[in-house]
């Protein structure tokens, strides 16, 4: 049997916004007994649906569940070589490789991502300023066509770059190769600042950069002087005795309800951004921890998406140059003040100059920033569209996978090269993202 057919309506964005009506879904089950990709409704590959906003929605569309496509298909252990199926989830790679001394090369900041969405939307972590993005690191993969062709790509052909970044569009990717990195344990030594304002941030991102292979910062979006705290952290050494990587188990909360609307009101958000800011009374605070909280901690709280109420939460993400990227950023915050609407995950960092290997990828030198709000319908909606207008003014860019309401003008600027992109597009692949921001 090639697939298992369901009609289920549940296959939701991460944000929950817009909402999702696919026609059906095709739970895939064998890469080499795929159902007919080209039945004339637009098709769409569906990982784990950790896009905030609409690239892994297909309404109207066949949504093609690839999360029984997780087996792994070779592993060398001295050369830190992975092979597996699109649908295995980094958190399910992690578990694989870090006993035998390997981690990932890149990784965003949940484990609940599979290798295809990694792959098709080129995600970036805390290291971006020495590993570059996701793509950067994979060294061949698997692309199934709506003609039938069967194709394995490398780094040096066209259509991979339009592959990696290019939002599942360019076909069903079925396996990926990637390189790891060597670690010697399951620790991380982790260093956090606190900084008054944006100037001290971009002073502290500098020389942390230069020192610390990960480094971030969560900052307090009401206030528009950009106060926060500043994360460094690199995995501990083979010199610091400590046994070899073992089965950790994070304890997870859980969200068992949409909480009520007025849960993230301005007063709120002012609350919890205070206590975070000041819960660290040293002005520098060094600890060593597991990857998993250092890395994922969010992913402790199960379902936290829910804390934004039943209409969902909107995201943006945003990068702006370096040369106008601390009044751009200031500009943005400033933005956010005024509006009310505050953002209680609000991270900041710079970007590296490393190229991105995709055709529409995301990442470039600058500064990037996100946000997230509870959705409160059109003045949510306006906010975004005035945030973006910052970002084209900076000749900045925004991040589709995190997207809901970029217009096609806005992406167009932000994305210029998208026509060279839509000549590696198969013809019966596309998604809502794609329709709403090229009108195809």
């Amino acid at each position: 049997m090639a697939s298992e057919t369901t009609h289920r309506r549940d296959y939701a964005s991460w944000g929950r916004y817009p909402p999702s009506a696919p026609a059906h879904v095709e739970r895939l089950r064998w890469r080499h007994a795929l159902p007919p990709l080209d039945g004339g409704r637009p098709v769409l590959a569906y990982g784990r649906g950790r896009s905030y906003g609409d690239a892994c929605l297909n309404n109207g569309g066949v949504l093609l569940d690839t999360a029984g496509l997780d087996r792994v298909l070779g592993f060398d252990r001295e050369a830190g070589r992975l092979r597996a199926e699109a649908g295995m989830t980094l958190g399910e790679v992690l578990a694989l490789v870090v006993p035998h001394g390997w981690f990932l090369p890149v990784t965003p900041g949940t484990r609940h991502v599979t290798l295809g969405g990694a792959v098709a939307n080129d995600v970036h972590g805390k290291n971006h300023h020495l590993a570059g993005t996701f793509g950067r690191h994979v060294t061949r993969l698997g692309l199934a066509r709506s003609t039938g062709e069967r194709l394995t790509l490398e780094p040096g052909d066209p259509l991979f770059r339009a592959t990696v970044a290019g939002l599942g569009l360019t076909g069903l990717i079925l396996w990926v190769e990637l390189r790891l990195q060597p670690v010697a344990s399951d620790q991380v030594d982790v260093a956090t600042t606190r900084f008054e304002d944006l100037d001290a941030f971009f002073a502290l991102s500098e020389r942390a950069n230069r020192r610390s292979p990960y480094v971030v910062a969560w900052v307090d979006a009401q206030r528009p002087e950009g106060r926060g705290v500043l994360i460094e952290g690199a995995h501990v050494g083979p010199d610091a005795g400590l046994p070899p990587p073992g089965v950790w188990r994070q304890r997870r909360l859980r969200v068992p309800f949409d909480a009520p609307e007025g849960l993230l009101r301005p007063t709120t958000l002012r609350l919890f951004n205070a206590l975070y800011y000041r819960k660290q009374i040293a002005p520098v605070r060094r600890t060593r921890t597991h990857y998993a909280p250092f890395f994922y901690p969010l992913d402790a709280v199960r379902d936290w998406n829910r804390l934004y109420g039943r209409r969902g939460l909107l995201q943006h993400q945003c990068v702006v140059p370096f040369d106008d990227g601390r009044e751009a950023t200031r500009a943005l915050l400033a933005r956010v003040a005024e509006s009310g609407a505050g953002s209680f995950l609000a991270v900041l960092k710079l970007f590296g100059d490393v190229p991105s290997p995709g055709l529409l990828s995301f990442p470039r030198p600058g500064v990037t920033l996100a946000l997230d709000f509870a959705h409160r319908g059109e003045e949510t909606v306006r906010l975004l569209h005035r945030l973006d207008g910052l970002v084209r003014e900076a000749g900045g860019a925004v991040y589709p996978a995190k997207d809901a309401c970029m217009t096609p003008e806005s992406f167009r600027a932000f994305f210029p090269q998208w026509p060279a992109f839509a000549e590696h597009l198969d013809p019966a692949f596309s998604s809502s993202f794609w329709r709403r921001v090229t009108g195809g």
